[in-house]
């Protein structure tokens, strides 16, 4: 329901914010302190510091992190960009393009789980990316196995009736909206993970012109600021984005699901960012 400040042609959008940015906090205290501030949900990113999928007890942890979701009024995505949970020697290894065959099928196991956990939580989607390829590793190949990975998230994400979306990251074998569109040709089945912010680091689309052109496909979307040129996520107005021209694109569309912050940097300040973002972006809404 829309509330009065906002018409048909320009709803209240939906905000969400990233565990990843209040890893200092206890997920249960995290969750109070986003339900408290406004937040309509999370994005849960499995993690050591915030239900570890690879701990004891997942099922029993996630029905009861589901009954908290409820009562809080939150809903969520999952999240799946842990740094060292797969290897805490290699940050985001192994991925879904490692070279080792052993290695993608411990991504693909990680990534079946995380459905598994956002079908019990009733998230609206899953988000993972592909990984960044080996310096001198054939590219046709490594889509290949991105291919056959995606392939077989999704086969188990239907038999869930879960949502995925894929990412694309700077760096990354799927860097881009272009690349996503190719990956989507394969696999036609993947939403798009769209983080605005990275749209003024690489890819020829404007963080706003990508809302327009995938609006149908949008699975999940972030909106964190970010300097031009460079991959560091940033607060809303610490960066070099157009916010308010991408909010605007998003009540245009009318985009249905959670719109998230990630700042993962910024832990420390969490008490303070996780309520002044959210104020930040409400007043770059269009009103009615």
């Amino acid at each position: 329901m829309l509330t009065p400040a906002h018409d048909a042609q320009h709803p209240r959008l939906r905000y969400a914010y990233n565990t990843n940015g209040l890893t200092s906090h206890r997920l249960d205290d995290a969750l109070t302190l986003l339900a408290d501030s406004g937040y309509d949900g999370v994005a849960l990113t499995l993690d050591v510091a915030h239900h570890d999928p690879f701990a004891p007890e997942l099922g029993r942890r996630t029905a009861a992190l589901a009954d908290r979701l409820r009562g809080l009024g939150l809903g969520s995505v999952v999240e799946t960009g842990a740094r060292f949970l797969l290897d805490p020697r290699r940050k985001h290894q192994p991925t879904l393009v490692t070279p080792d065959a052993d290695g993608r099928r411990r991504r693909v196991a990680f990534l079946r789980t995380c459905v598994d956990v956002a079908a019990d939580l009733g998230s609206e989607a899953v988000s993972f990316w592909a990984g960044v390829p080996a310096p001198d590793q054939d590219r046709d190949e490594a889509w290949r196995w991105l291919a056959d990975g995606v392939r077989e998230v999704v086969a188990h994400a239907r038999g869930r009736d879960v949502v995925c979306a894929v990412e694309p990251e700077p760096g990354m074998l799927v860097e881009d909206c272009d690349d996503w569109m190719r990956l989507a040709l394969d696999v036609p089945e993947i939403t798009l993970a769209l983080d605005t912010g990275h749209c003024i680091v690489t890819g020829r689309f404007v963080p706003e012109q990508a809302v327009r052109e995938f609006a149908p496909l949008l699975g999940a979307v972030a909106v964190e600021d970010m300097p031009r040129g460079v991959h560091e996520h940033r607060a809303p107005g610490e960066g070099d984005m157009d916010l308010p021209a991408v909010i605007g694109a998003l009540q245009e569309v009318r985009h249905p699901g959670l719109v998230s912050f990630e700042l993962s940097r910024d832990s420390h300040r969490a008490d303070v960012l996780v309520p002044s973002a959210l104020e930040t972006i409400r007043k770059m809404e269009v009103p009615a």
